[in-house]
């Protein structure tokens, strides 16, 4: 169990930081590299986020998502999705006693705090939006009743980007509520032979909980009071204009619009603010700069930005659509 953070030690910036340097450290303790992917994933709990990771099999995404739960003292729970799941399966359920004919809720897997929704694209739409509700609302509804759901409930899905056999496309609607989309590369070649080392051995790290799901609700809460974004300030304004930018009929070269079919919801322009604060404060910075804005436009909008065809066929990547807005955008208002 974590020590609980008392209310002047939160009021120290350096001790909170040091927390999270432990968090990471516990990680790392298991997953060799791969620190874009645990730093992105530390900031999305932080800032109140769901996570898609996306990646071939054996990068250690499974693993890094149950370190983590070991790390910040959470309840984990793992949904393995498959094509004869159904939502009852994720949710839960409603039994009937035969002899008193009352009715009793059997709660499913999603009452936890970090929900690993593993390969979510082998299961089929009906199943995948049993999570809608608790992702946008935390909250669950079986039968005719609703059960909230914990303060800190994450959903992290995975998903192998290369098998479409046996595979369904997340609705959109789904898609939309993730703040983050985390593509998981290979190692380096030293990396590599360090997992294989650490595999071929036999020892079993001991990992310590750093933190406690309660002191994460604390936190957020103390982020969002040390770099407070006004609705007039500039970086919100900057941000918006970034996510406006994602769609069709934006630019005056046709670039957007031949590119991209849909761009990014309002919800993007929320979790690019979000996610760029937590990565300021954890940068050491006390406000939010136009490149804290840049580095979480990537994950935020990826997976928002739904290419052409033509788009698609000339080897265009999302990535490089954001590229592009980030350097037509302007950090400052223009008059035109």
């Amino acid at each position: 169990m974590a020590k609980k953070i008392k209310t002047e030690e939160f009021e120290d910036v350096q001790y909170i930081k040091e927390k999270y340097v432990g968090i990471k450290k516990e990680i790392q303790k298991v997953i060799v590299g791969q620190d874009d992917m645990i730093e992105a994933i530390i900031i999305a709990i932080f800032a109140d986020g769901h996570i898609l990771l996306e990646g071939y099999p054996g990068l250690g995404k499974t693993i890094t998502i149950k370190t983590l739960s070991r790390a910040i003292d959470a309840k984990f729970q793992r949904i393995q999705f498959t094509p004869d799941l159904i939502p009852s399966d994720i949710t839960g359920f409603e039994l009937c006693d035969p002899v008193t004919r009352k009715s009793a809720v059997q709660k499913g897997p999603v009452f936890t705090n970090l929900l690993l929704a593993d390969e979510i694209n082998r299961a089929p739409a009906k199943v995948q939006s049993a999570l809608l509700e608790s992702m946008q609302e935390k909250q669950v509804t079986i039968g005719r009743e609703s059960f909230e759901l914990e303060k800190l409930f994450i959903v992290l899905a995975t998903q192998n980007p290369i098998e479409i056999s046996g595979t369904y496309l997340l609705p959109e609607a789904e898609v939309d509520r993730f703040m983050f989309k985390i593509r998981v590369e290979y190692p380096s070649y030293d990396e590599e032979r360090e997992i294989a080392e650490r595999q071929i051995g036999d020892d079993e790290p001991e990992l310590n909980a750093v933190l406690h799901p309660d002191e994460i609700i604390s936190l957020r809460h103390f982020i969002a009071k040390k770099i407070p974004i006004h609705k007039d300030s500039e970086i919100l304004k900057y941000s918006t204009r970034i996510v406006r930018a994602t769609r069709p009929g934006f630019d005056g070269d046709g670039y957007i619009s031949d590119m991209v079919m849909y761009g990014a919801s309002p919800r993007a322009s929320i979790y690019l603010a979000k996610a760029a604060r937590v990565y300021a404060f954890l940068s050491g910075s006390d406000i939010v700069l136009p490149e804290h804005i840049h580095k979480m436009a990537y994950p935020v909008l990826r997976h928002r930005v739904i290419l052409t065809h033509e788009a698609e066929s000339q080897g265009i990547d999302p990535d490089d659509v954001v590229s592009k807005i980030l350097k037509k955008v302007p950090i400052l208002e223009t008059d035109s």
